[in-house]
């Protein structure tokens, strides 16, 4: 039997119900309990084909809901599609009296909320997958907005974490290369979806993907066609990059600049966006830099350098505190408040001044500051060394556009791959959450704890 012929008559069908269900809908909007009601004739159903029409029909009426219909709808799945209490019970209790595998099977079967096996079955429509990335969008906003009533919807954001785990495997992932030559429609999605450093338009997406020395690669799902889960630009230099500007803009000034990508020593990864809100918690990252290392390495094999050129969100809100609850010595407060000066970064004296202040702080932050888990109190810091990743070095003025200079002092920081020292870095961060880094990095950390003894900055 032809498969991919029944495939297609499948989806032919439920794209021709969905349809005329959204014309027959468009006289009035669903509420919340004519798509819950949808959801039980779903699980209720115990054919392929019925089922595939039936979870068309509810993601359908789902995505005409208003906001506060969807509220109601989360709350719903929380409470009438949960586990049986009940059942597990007695499945526990089975279980206690004979301690074999098909007890325990009925135990862990027994443990699984209603709600799994709703989102696996509304993943058979077409387009499902995808629309149920858009639905958790939706509930990880109203998480944002229910700051201490959200206990119950969060059980419903772990059902779709635990599903998205295995739908989103690495096995499931194909990278591809995105360059000038790539459809539009993805070229207007990577557009979109930058975070770190803005596509201002067209000609700016150019120069990030058209020059010689430029590559970027994406990691795609199958089930969701051409929609980026996660996408990494890279210039290819001689030595490591410390400044983002000549990257971005394109200019050839100094020693590190190549015109013939076989002439680059190294590869820095200037800017990794997450693409699909949904899949948050979901880990591409570090699949993703290891396989592009891999790939580069096989068209360049003479890189020996893999870095980053990476931000530091939240350097500049953690330096303000510093500055202002006393805990650093007078003298070095002062220099701090030069910080408040417009386009401080130009003026040679103040830049000098900071600088000596800044950067030993900075390995402070990045080395010893650490939130509630023990984990660093950087997002970018824990991605990186995570990964398995050095911190290399800290950059003076590496960013001096607008975002830079509110966001981090104008800081940007080089984390090193060193191919052979990944996993060993990656256990003893998991194990130990230890923050490998270079001597340079270290001599900085001293240096800001003397400066807080009120000790010479130099």
């Amino acid at each position: 039997m032809n498969m991919t012929f029944l495939q297609e008559l499948f989806n032919s069908i439920t794209q021709r119900d969905a349809r005329l269900w959204r014309r027959q809908g468009e006289a009035g909007v669903p509420d919340h309990g004519q798509v819950l009601a949808a959801c039980r004739a779903l699980l209720a159903s115990d054919g392929e084909a019925s089922s595939i029409s039936l979870a068309s029909r509810a993601l359908s009426m789902y995505n005409r809901l208003t906001m506060e219909e969807r509220t109601r709808f989360f709350e719903g799945l929380a409470s009438e599609f949960a586990a049986d209490p009940a059942r597990i019970d007695q499945a526990y209790e089975a279980y206690r009296e004979q301690r074999d595998n098909s007890r325990l099977q009925a135990l862990f079967d027994a443990c699984e909320p209603r709600r799994q096996e709703l989102f696996r079955r509304l993943n058979l429509a077409s387009n499902g997958t995808y629309e149920l990335v858009r639905m958790r969008e939706n509930l990880l906003t109203l998480l944002r907005e229910r700051n201490g009533d959200k206990q119950e919807l969060a059980a419903i954001d772990a059902d779709f974490a635990h599903l998205f785990g295995s739908w989103f495997n690495r096995g499931f992932l194909v990278l591809k290369r995105i360059d000038w030559n790539t459809p539009a429609s993805i070229l207007e999605k990577i557009i979109r979806y930058e975070a770190v450093h803005e596509i201002r338009d067209w000609d700016d997406l150019r120069r990030r993907l058209d020059a010689r020395d430029r590559r970027c690669f994406a990691f795609f799902h199958p089930a969701i066609g051409d929609e980026p889960l996660i996408f990494v630009e890279v210039a290819l230099c001689r030595g490591l990059p410390d400044r983002i500007q000549p990257i971005l803009t394109g200019e050839r000034s100094g020693e590190r600049d190549i015109d013939d990508p076989e002439a680059a020593d190294a590869a820095a990864f200037f800017g990794i966006s997450n693409c699909q809100t949904g899949l948050r918690g979901i880990s591409f990252g570090n699949f993703l830099i290891k396989q592009v290392v891999q790939e580069l390495k096989l068209e360049l094999p003479q890189l020996k350098h893999f870095v980053t050129l990476s931000p530091v969100p939240g350097f500049a809100a953690w330096l303000a505190e510093r500055r202002d609850d006393e805990v650093l010595p007078d003298e070095l407060r002062q220099v701090l408040h030069e910080l408040d000066a417009p386009d401080w970064h130009l003026d040679a004296a103040h830049s000098e001044r900071l600088a000596a202040v800044v950067k030993p702080l900075a390995a402070r932050y990045l080395v010893e500051e650490k939130n509630a888990r023990g984990l660093p109190l950087n997002p970018v810091a824990r991605f990186h060394l995570g990964n398995g990743a050095e911190l290399h070095r800290i950059n003076w003025l590496g960013d001096i556009s607008p975002k830079g200079l509110k966001q981090a002092a104008g800081l940007m920081v080089n984390y090193l791959y060193v191919l052979d020292d990944i996993e060993r870095n990656h256990e003893n961060y998991t194990a130990n959450a230890t923050v490998v880094c270079s001597n340079a990095v270290r001599d900085l950390n001293r240096r800001a704890r003397k400066m807080a003894k009120g000790e010479p900055a130099k």
